[in-house]
């Protein structure tokens, strides 16, 4: 059985809105809870603006680390969208992605959805996306 992350389901629905909002270009955010517990989801601007890629700004990943950090939980993953695709990580994902850390895909195509994956040895590993 795979290894889980529990997400509440408001927090998944304001992930998928985000997508539907921002494409065709790439939405992205942070997560905030404990663990694999996410508490949930905070958007941020893609300061990539791209349709394949996305960074979240320094500054918003840090007013959020502070605003988690202040109410006793953490920034624990990220999130962002694929367009035009499934919620499967991407040659551009791996490249900048490291461990310890939840990363949540919204994928549009070939109808919104949610995957979840961590980073291991090189690799993506799938998440069991539990909903609270």
């Amino acid at each position: 059985m795979p290894d889980t992350v529990a997400i509440p389901d408001l927090a998944s629905a304001a992930m998928l809105a985000h997508a539907e909002h921002d494409a065709p270009l790439e939405a992205c955010g942070l997560l905030i809870g404990l663990g694999r517990t996410v508490a949930r989801a905070v958007p941020t601007a893609n300061a990539a603006v791209s349709p394949t890629r996305y960074t979240v700004p320094a500054d918003e990943h840090f007013a959020a680390l502070r605003q988690a950090r202040a109410e006793g939980l953490a920034v624990v993953g990220a999130y962002h969208s694929h367009p035009r695709g499934p919620a499967e990580p991407s040659s551009a994902d791996a490249a900048t992605a490291f461990p310890g850390f939840v990363f949540v895909i919204a994928g549009l195509a070939p109808q919104p959805h949610l995957r979840a994956w961590q980073f291991a040895d090189g690799n993506f590993v799938e998440l069991r996306v539990v909903r609270t």
